[in-house]
């Protein structure tokens, strides 16, 4: 299957990777050229454009950064919407807003096209092992058509329902990490406090009913101070805020989630954005 790959980043560059390591012809397309050196010298071609990049492909995937950057590559002049040719699969694997996600596939379903909401979670790890979590919204048949697709860059591929419906099961996602990850950091720190070998405590507590992803791969990384980006805290404070939004659209109370986006909005506001969510950890450290 012939295919453009638009967005070249921590996660995209290995996704991209493993479908051109499946044989698949390749199309780039990265506002920042130089972030896909990688794949070019692999053998996939890399565009300046979208429209040249996505004619004739037969699957085109996004994972790019904010809502903003879904709207424009899709809806913008010279996005996908415009330039891509019916019948082709559209499929978004960004975390975006489920609403403007459903707005888009109305639009890509009016010119033709097959489109996919197709959020992913584990992270750079995941990426690069192909073994991403992939929550799929869309046509049944759209999602069948592009399972091949999804298998090279994931292990846990679920159809969850319509248009949207992998973006509302990504927001769930994100609500159980925001407890999950301020549950570490809350144990890490009462751990410092009360002078236990913390690597001792993580190893002994992360193989009983306290363990989870977020314990046995963030907490050794708050232990450490290692925060190193395998997910921005940019990142989750957008898809926290979506989560939120989401939420009170339905007149949910989630006070956990509204906590843990306020903690990271401070890290932010302090120069941190650009760090892993690991960091939280500094945030009990300074007294937050």
């Amino acid at each position: 299957m012939k295919i453009a790959f638009i967005g070249i980043g921590v996660m995209g560059l290995p996704m991209a990777g493993h479908l051109l390591d499946a044989g698949h012809p390749l199309n780039v397309y990265t506002r920042s050229a130089h972030k896909a050196a990688p794949l070019l010298a692999r053998g996939a071609r890399v565009f300046e454009a979208i429209p040249p990049c996505v004619l004739g492909q037969e699957a085109i995937i996004t994972m790019v950064g904010f809502p903003r950057d879904v709207e424009k590559v899709y809806l913008g002049p010279g996005g996908i919407i415009e330039s891509a040719e019916p019948g082709a699969l559209v499929i978004d694997m960004t975390t975006t807003s489920p609403a403007l996600w459903q707005r888009i596939a109305k639009a890509a379903r009016e010119k033709g096209l097959r489109p996919l909401d197709a959020p992913v979670s584990g992270g750079d790890t995941g990426a690069r092992a192909a073994s991403l979590a992939i929550m799929v919204g869309g046509e049944a048949r759209d999602f069948e058509a592009a399972l091949p697709l999804f298998e090279k860059m994931g292990k846990n591929i679920i159809h969850e329902g319509p248009d949207g419906a992998g973006q509302h099961t990504k927001m769930a996602n994100q609500i159980a990490i925001a407890g999950a990850i301020t549950g570490v950091a809350e144990a890490v720190r009462y751990g410092e406090a009360a002078g236990l070998d913390l690597e001792k405590m993580l190893a002994t507590i992360a193989t009983g009913a306290a363990g989870s992803w977020q314990m046995s791969n963030n907490g050794p990384k708050m232990v450490s101070g290692d925060y190193a980006p395998g997910f921005f805290i940019k990142h989750f404070i957008k898809d926290l805020r979506i989560a939120h939004e989401e939420g009170q659209a339905r007149q949910l109370e989630l006070p956990i989630l509204k906590e843990t986006l306020k903690r990271y909005q401070a890290l932010e506001e302090a120069g941190l954005g650009e760090l892993g969510t690991q960091a939280i950890i500094e945030g009990y450290r300074q007294g937050g």
